[in-house]
């Protein structure tokens, strides 16, 4: 087995899964790269209890479990609520990119999938551990065009007005001469502008203006 360079070998790790085997050919896969400070927990509530107790540099888990109780997706926010430095790497059965995209917002670092092979597995942890987001690559362009679906549906829910605006700030427009550009208030064009933002999701200007180039090229590319 090829072990990646990075790989930190002195890595204290927690692995929750309710699979005893499936715990096992993670340990199994650290062990032979070198690694020794494993633990594992069998349910979100042990794996929590865990993470609280040992701060783990890495904490690997899935996001199906049976029974009643925490699922990993709240076991994440859990850890991430109580480190927000955590480093979590979701191992999953699951390819549907909806669940992956909704572990990220949660705070997992990468995802990868149980069936890939070691060296890929091994990969996608050393990258978790130096915080370096991971996605397989299919992976991350379903999640992209995902996202970009639904901008681009909410940018279909924009007003006529708000259109112009969009327009005219793409065009390079400052707030004041849309404002006289339309014969709109100053407060006007910033409601107008933070109506867009919120539709879009975007997090700021900067995030806007990327959205709304994105959406249009896309528009462009299904004529």
């Amino acid at each position: 087995m090829n072990v990646p360079p990075r790989l930190p070998v002195t890595a204290r790790v927690l692995v929750v899964d309710d699979h005893p085997v499936a715990r096992q050919g993670v340990r199994c896969a650290l062990e032979e790269a070198g690694i020794r400070e494993i633990a594992e927990a069998g349910d979100p509530v042990a794996g929590y209890r865990l993470f609280h107790r040992i701060r783990p540099d890495v904490a690997i888990v899935d996001l199906a479990y049976r029974g009643i109780g925490l699922s990993g997706l709240s076991l994440i926010r859990r850890m991430r609520a109580l480190d927000a430095r955590a480093r979590i790497l979701v191992l999953s059965m699951h390819h549907d990119p909806v669940v992956a995209a909704r572990a990220l917002k949660e705070g997992a670092i990468g995802f990868a999938f149980k069936d890939l092979p070691v060296q890929n597995f091994l990969e996608a942890f050393t990258d978790v551990y130096q915080a370096i987001p991971h996605l397989p690559h299919t992976l991350a362009i379903a999640i992209a065009s995902q996202e970009n679906s639904e901008k681009t549906a909410s940018y279909g829910k924009f007003s006529a007005r708000e259109l112009e605006i969009s327009a005219l700030i793409l065009d390079g427009n400052d707030y004041k001469k849309i404002s006289r550009e339309l014969s709109l208030g100053y407060r006007s064009v910033t409601s107008a502008v933070s109506s867009m933002k919120n539709k879009l999701g975007s997090r700021g200007m900067s995030d806007f203006l990327k959205d709304i180039v994105s959406i249009m090229d896309h528009s462009q590319g299904n004529d």
